[in-house]
């Protein structure tokens, strides 16, 4: 099947820390996921080799695999399949479709500046849609990393 690469990057004012807390803490990935549907969420510990399920309002979503987890630094997953009404697809010919593919955050500091890059493998029906949501999510991810009190 074939699959287009989403690639985006923002220049963040916040430390790789709070760009990461944003990332993976729970109540912050909730606001961004938003992005992409109303109440989205990921039920995992985002260690290496976890089972993550990303799912909506709908019990719809996409189930993976955490394949690196670099503090401050990576954060990578390889999809699995679908989750369609709370159950896990990983034999239909769309799930297979998004079988292997990835989507990772990769974190640079430079004077300050977290630089965060995202990369997603995407199907061509969902490419545009898609990459419009990620803008949204990068704008919030910056908003939220940046306006975190101190630790």
């Amino acid at each position: 099947m074939e699959t287009l690469q989403i690639k985006k990057d923002i220049a963040i004012n916040a430390s790789p820390e709070k760009v990461w807390d944003v990332l993976t803490r729970d109540e912050l990935v909730r606001l961004w996921y938003a992005s992409f549907s109303e109440g989205a969420y990921a039920e995992t510990d985002w260690q290496e080799g976890s089972k993550v399920v990303f799912k909506d309002e709908t019990n719809n979503g996409m189930v993976a695999r955490v394949v690196s987890n670099k503090p401050h630094e990576l954060l990578a997953v390889e999809y699995e399949g679908l989750l369609s009404n709370g159950q896990e697809d990983t034999t239909s010919e769309e799930a297979k479709a998004v079988q292997g593919g990835r989507e990772t955050y990769q974190l640079t500091q430079k004077d300050g500046i977290t630089q965060m890059a995202i990369s997603t493998d995407m199907t061509p029906e969902y490419y545009e849609m898609m990459s419009t949501a990620w803008d949204s999510a990068l704008a919030k991810i910056k908003e939220l990393a940046e306006n975190q009190p101190q630790n």
